[in-house]
């Protein structure tokens, strides 16, 4: 049953959209293209966080800080993030839904193949999040291992280290295609690689080169899991050789 936005509020400060968040039928909207509610809860309210001021890019103590509000379209401008995270905004939808979509929206949606997320997991993204009364920071992968760590709570920013190097490698039916499967290897600025991989689990996940053999991938009208499984073994060699590495994740 799709969701039914029964409510909508637009809060001034953040105290307020935790009060909002806390409640059992809220969904929190960044750029508004996705309500990303639970299956199952129908009747929602939507708390929209566009007045709190949470977007912008900043270079922060050796990382880059990106607030949640910023959208997609100012990720893959700004001069101040990695080529390769440009370049996996820009792959992540149409213009037209840059424009809107954010960077804490495409972690809550947690599509499993989404070429951003799957870019900010293999470069060590840091979430940021607040709940009524406490502040914390989770590594990205442990929010997309148990997404009840957002239940009540607002994503206020991601951040990620600086330095280093990532190498992006994917495969489409057309070149306007998202990704079927998708592998990002990043090597940081200490020399140790994490590899993520979309299109293989029903997330993008972190994987180790030496054991890609099991993985069991969905199958759908674009690839059976063999393929799948092929796809991954050839994009994740060739990412690793972009950065130079082939140490496990």
């Amino acid at each position: 049953m799709s969701d039914v936005i029964t409510g909508y509020y637009r809060p001034l400060t953040l105290d307020e959209a935790l009060e909002l968040a806390a409640r059992a039928d809220a969904v929190v909207l960044g750029g508004g293209t996705v309500v990303n509610a639970h299956p199952g809860r129908p009747r929602v309210v939507a708390v929209d966080l566009q007045a709190l001021d949470l977007d912008g890019i900043a270079a922060e103590a050796g990382r880059l800080r990106l607030g949640a509000t910023t959208r997609l379209q100012d990720v893959a401008d700004s001069g101040l993030v990695p080529d390769v995270l440009r370049e996996l905004a820009r792959a992540e939808a149409p213009n037209t839904i840059r424009n809107a979509a954010t960077v804490g929206g495409t972690i809550g949606a947690a599509d499993p193949g989404s070429p951003l997320l799957t870019g900010l997991l293999a470069c060590a993204a840091t979430v940021a999040v607040a709940r009524a009364g406490a502040r914390a920071e989770h590594p990205l992968e442990a929010i997309l291992d148990d997404r009840r760590l957002l239940d009540g709570s607002i994503i206020t920013a991601v951040t990620v280290p600086v330095g280093g190097r990532a190498v992006a490698q994917g495969t489409a039916r057309t070149p306007a295609d998202s990704p079927i499967v998708m592998a990002v290897a990043c090597r940081d600025a200490d020399g140790a690689v994490r590899v993520a991989v979309s299109g293989v689990a029903s997330r993008p996940v972190l994987v180790d080169p030496q054991r890609l053999a099991e993985l069991d991938p969905p199958a759908d009208f674009r690839g059976s899991a063999s393929y799948r499984s092929h796809l991954a073994g050839v994009l994740v060699a060739r990412a690793l050789a972009g950065v130079g590495g082939s140490e496990r994740a």
